[in-house]
C-alpha cells in the first residue's frame, strides 16, 4: 500500500499495561478530526489482556486500526515495526499511558502543514494525576524551532507527545535499537530527532498539540527514574559527540549545559557515556557516525 493512504498516522507501543492501554485507547476514540488518518499499536511481546483489549477496541472503533505483534527487547524495536507500517506522510506517537486532546492530530498536521522542511515536532506534556511525580512532563508555553544541525537537549521533547515525517525518519534509519524502555540506555526519541536534525531538516516544540500524562509514578520511583535518565542522556550525548556531523555543536553545548546539573547526575551522565562508548567498541559499532 502508498505510504501516503492517509493524512496522519498514530502511532501507540505498549507492553504489559493493558488497564493503561484501554484507558489510553477510550480518550483515542474520543479524538475529532476531519483527517484521514488510522491507528497503529504495536504489542511488544505482552503476557497479559493486551490482545484482547486491542481486539475488543478495534471491533468497535470507526477508525482503521492495524494490530502489529512485534517480539524483541526494547520500545525502539517496536517502534521501527510501528513507523514503517504506518500509510501516511506524518506519524504521530504518544504512550500507553497518556491522553490526547479532541484536537490532537489536527494540531500536529497543522504543525507540519506549514512547514514541508519539518522532520519532527514535540508537543506539550500535562500531568494528568497531580499525585504522580513531576516527571515526563513539558508545559511550556513557548514555541521553540531548531534549525538544522541544532542541539537538541536531552528532556526538551519527550517521546510521550511528539511526531514525525516519516521520510525524515526513514532517512537516517529509524530508531537505534540500543535505546529507550527495555533496552540499554533511555533516551529512544532524543536520540532519533538529533540525528535528523543533523541529517538537514528542521524541527520544533509547539504548545498545541497536548496529552496529558498518567504514569503513575511516586515519590519513591524519583531517585531511581532520574539516575536512569541521566544514563540515557549520558550515552545519548557520547554517541552524538563521537559522531563527525555533530560532535563540535555537542560537545561545545553539552560543556555549557554542565552547571545545571548536581555534581551526582553529572558524574553519572559521564560514566554512562564511558559505559556506551566501551559497549560499542565490544559490540563493533561504528563511533564515528
Amino acid at each position: 500500500m502508498s505510504s501516503t493512504e492517509f493524512d496522519i498516522s498514530l502511532l501507540i507501543c505498549t507492553r504489559n499495561r493493558a488497564d493503561q492501554l484501554a484507558q489510553t485507547l477510550k480518550r483515542v476514540s474520543a479524538i475529532q478530526s476531519q483527517l484521514k488518518w488510522e491507528l497503529v499499536v504495536v504489542d511488544n511481546g505482552s503476557t497479559d489482556r493486551t490482545s484482547a483489549v486491542l481486539g475488543e477496541f478495534a471491533a468497535t472503533f470507526d477508525q482503521p486500526v492495524q494490530m502489529i505483534n512485534q517480539q524483541g527487547r526494547g520500545v525502539a524495536v517496536a517502534k521501527n515495526a510501528g513507523w514503517r507500517a504506518t500509510r501516511s506522510g506524518i506519524v504521530a506517537c504518544i504512550d500507553d499511558d497518556c491522553y490526547p486532546e479532541e484536537d490532537h492530530l489536527d494540531a500536529v498536521f497543522e504543525c507540519f502543514s506549514k512547514d514541508p522542511k519539518l522532520g519532527f515536532v514535540g508537543g506539550r506534556i500535562l500531568l494528568y494525576d497531580p499525585m504522580d511525580l513531576r516527571l515526563t512532563i513539558q508545559e511550556s508555553l513557548e514555541p521553540l524551532f531548531f534549525p538544522p544541525g541544532s542541539f537538541i537537549r536531552a528532556g526538551v521533547i519527550i517521546g510521550a507527545n511528539v511526531a514525525y515525517r516519516r521520510a525524515a525518519v526513514s532517512a537516517v534509519g529509524g530508531f537505534d535499537p540500543w535505546f529507550g524502555a527495555g533496552a540499554l540506555f533511555s533516551g529512544d526519541e532524543v536520540d532519533l530527532i538529533a540525528r535528523i536534525s543533523a541529517a538537514g531538516w528542521n524541527g520544533a516544540y509547539d504548545p498545541k498539540p497536548v496529552v496529558y500524562h498518567h504514569h503513575g509514578r511516586r515519590t519513591a520511583d524519583e531517585c531511581r527514574l532520574w539516575l536512569r535518565y541521566e544514563r540515557g542522556a549520558g550515552a545519548y550525548y557520547a554517541k552524538c559527540m563521537l559522531n563527525r556531523r555533530m560532535r563540535s555543536v555537542y560537545f561545545k553545548n553539552w560543556l555549557l549545559s554542565r552547571p545545571h546539573h548536581s555534581w551526582k547526575f553529572k558524574a553519572w551522565e559521564i560514566v554512562s557515556g564511558l559505559d556506551y562508548i566501551a559497549r560499542a567498541c565490544l559490540a563493533g559499532r561504528s563511533l564515528t557516525g
